[in-house]
């Protein structure tokens, strides 16, 4: 029994996660942490999201020294569901400690600390884990996380854009000479549990944001090998991303090729292709799954790809969990 805890579990991301955890035979809850500055401490995480009542019970304990002390001790991995300067410094001290950290902030998603600086606001303190970090992109990067033990979880956003975009930089069919154009939709938990005007329902209206200068620009660009255009929005739901890209493909490229390029898909359980129609939110949200479709104009040479997939999970929680079975050589299930 593979023994995990989680810091950050009263967040969204992170109480996703303590499901699923809980959930695999496998594996074990260990414990939940919070900051000792937080509201939530001491209480049951049945208290914050009653759907768990009946089907397991964990308190949530600050992150005291004690506390720190006992997860090095009493652990295998630990999953941080914390903010990303949070992260930045915990994951160093656990990674010291010997466990498997599986990290969901943007912390330790480059190589190079500049991108921190520049795009999460703070300075990096630890290049030498930037350069062991793994990029969890659980489909593409299975052996090298099977063999870090610090995985950086890719962010939603990029999830659900490279795994539409990777068949093709791959197989060398995209025109160099034309950026990918992203434009993707999130539901309102991309923003987080705590309340505020930007995600109450009330509030949002279906609306661009971070136009030509959001922090998942340069992610994806940098996992992906080439630029892209990314522009992120907001829209009035709880959970799921999609993802519509226009991409110009090389002179005469078939569609033949194209289905063999994501047929590298076939043999991955979480992802599905699809022939028959587009993706839509309600068929992801609350599963692990990316669907992906495409349709190709030979003509023009341009291709329009879709991807949909659930941001809390697919986006967070569950490719985190992907990445602990690869990494510790269990069964990737649905």
């Amino acid at each position: 029994m593979i023994s995990i805890a989680i810091v950050g579990a009263s967040g969204y991301t992170g109480a996703e996660m303590c499901q699923l955890v809980e959930q695999h035979p496998q594996l074990r809850v260990s414990g939940l942490y919070v900051s000792e500055n937080s509201e939530d401490k001491g209480r049951d995480i049945n208290a914050l999201y009653p759907q768990f009542s009946g089907r397991f019970s964990h308190q949530l304990q600050p992150l005291t020294n004690e506390a720190m002390a006992a997860i090095k001790e009493n652990n295998d991995a630990v999953v941080l569901a914390t903010s990303h300067e949070v992260s930045h410094a915990l994951a160093a001290e656990f990674h010291q400690a010997g466990l498997s950290v599986f990290d969901l902030s943007g912390a330790y998603r480059f190589k190079e600390g500049s991108y921190i600086d520049e795009y999460y606001g703070f300075n990096h303190q630890h290049p030498e884990l930037l350069s062991e970090a793994v990029y969890g992109l659980a489909e593409w990067n299975a052996q090298a996380i099977r063999t870090s033990k610090l995985i950086a979880v890719p962010g939603c956003y990029p999830t659900a854009s490279l795994l539409a975009l990777k068949p093709l930089f791959e197989n060398n069919l995209l025109d160099s000479n034309q950026w990918p154009v992203i434009n993707a939709v999130s539901g309102v938990t991309g923003a987080g549990r705590k309340a505020s005007m930007v995600n109450s329902f009330c509030e949002v209206s279906l609306t661009p944001y971070g136009v030509l200068g959001h922090r998942h620009q340069p992610e994806i660009t940098t996992q992906l090998g080439c630029p892209v255009i990314f522009t992120p929005h907001l829209g009035n739901f709880k959970r799921g991303i999609l993802a519509t890209i226009t991409v110009k493909l090389n002179d005469k490229v078939t569609a033949e090729q194209l289905a063999a390029a994501y047929g590298v898909y076939e043999d991955k359980p979480l992802v599905r292709v699809r022939d028959e129609s587009w993706p839509k939110i309600d068929q992801v949200a609350g599963t692990p799954f990316c669907d992906i479709a495409w349709k190709y104009d030979a003509q023009s040479g341009h291709l329009v790809v879709a991807s949909a997939i659930d941001n809390l999970l697919k986006g967070a929680a569950g490719q985190g969990l992907q990445c602990i079975l690869i990494h510790f050589g269990l069964t990737e299930v649905a």
